[in-house]
């Protein structure tokens, strides 16, 4: 709910927004003048079908990818072109559809590097308790290589949240993950989202986007088709038709 000044709603601040924005790879417009704002403590969803732009955004919010036009506005600043380290230390992080950690270190390993040089700030934290978190504290001190896919997506995360970021981008994150796996990881992530922290989530998973997000915006070859809550965009003649065809709009 926004809040009021003498009797007059005040919009709340976006942390993030993203104006016009557009990526091509030769002649091919991944994205093409995509637009859309994520709030403080919101959960917004990317959705759309594959070679739509989903990863492509993250790639160019994260500091992968440089714009080819358009905006990338974070806390009021442009950040459009930034390198990913830098944007970690500016509150920019987020996971990858398949892990990279350092193989060789241990887990615990893994988390400490990057809250060493990706934290914000000097303040120590509880690495135990994030490890707790995410159900890595059994596995501590194994190497990142002997663990199964789903704990690396976890050990992924787990070095994304040790830089303490006020925006993390999740790409992927419930693929392999049986329905109790992606039952704890949707209350984990709606936790970060009670503290403040803001998440934009691609995924393909329509059961998990619609246990974790506040909004969706539907991409369809690299242009934002349809924006608001999930419930909706399933009754959308558009984005039924992107999804599934037009044989299945009556």
């Amino acid at each position: 709910m926004s809040p009021e000044i003498a009797g007059i709603a005040v919009p709340p601040q976006q942390l993030l927004r993203v104006d016009a924005l557009v990526k091509r790879f030769g002649g091919f417009r991944a994205l093409d003048g995509v637009s859309f704002h994520v709030l403080p403590g919101e959960i917004l969803g990317l959705v759309g079908p594959n070679g739509s732009g989903k990863t492509t955004c993250i790639n160019v919010i994260t500091g992968l990818h440089q714009p080819d036009g358009g905006e990338v506005i974070y806390e009021g600043r442009a950040i459009g072109g930034l390198a990913s380290h830098r944007l970690v230390h500016l509150g920019v992080n987020r996971t990858f559809q398949i892990p990279r950690p350092f193989l060789s270190l241990t887990v615990r390993e893994n988390v400490a590097i990057a809250a060493t040089y990706g934290r914000r700030n000097g303040a120590d934290f509880d690495r135990n308790a994030l490890l707790a978190s995410l159900e890595l504290d059994r596995v501590a001190d194994k190497p990142a290589a002997e663990l199964n896919s789903v704990q690396q997506k976890m050990l992924d995360l787990a070095r994304a949240l040790a830089t303490k970021p006020n925006l993390l981008c999740v790409d992927e994150l419930a693929a392999g993950l049986n329905p109790a796996e992606l039952e704890r990881v949707a209350l984990r992530l709606r936790e970060l989202a009670r503290t403040g922290m803001a998440l934009l989530v691609v995924e393909h998973l329509m059961g998990f986007i619609e246990a974790v997000t506040d909004r969706v915006i539907v991409l369809n070859a690299g242009r934002e088709i349809f924006e608001g809550a999930l419930a909706a965009a399933i009754e959308d003649r558009q984005v039924v038709e992107v999804f599934l065809g037009s044989e299945h709009v009556g």
